[in-house]
């Protein structure tokens, strides 16, 4: 729970920096959420969650 947390933190850090540097409209950010929103409820999800946790796992791993 907490790795979904701070992954939706970092993405919400990554637009809000989009938006400020005017890379990113408003407009695209709100359909870009509503596409996220549906996508979460289809059958392609827990894949994806899946993909998303092995990435976490991985970079996890890494020792500097």
């Amino acid at each position: 729970m907490i790795l979904s947390i701070s992954g939706v933190v970092l993405l919400g850090i990554v637009v809000f920096i989009f938006f400020r540097k005017d890379g990113l409209k408003a407009s695209h950010a709100l359909i870009s959420a509503l596409f996220g929103f549906y996508l979460a409820s289809t059958a392609i999800a827990p894949s994806i969650k899946a993909g998303g946790e092995s990435l976490a796992s991985l970079l996890g791993g890494i020792k500097f």
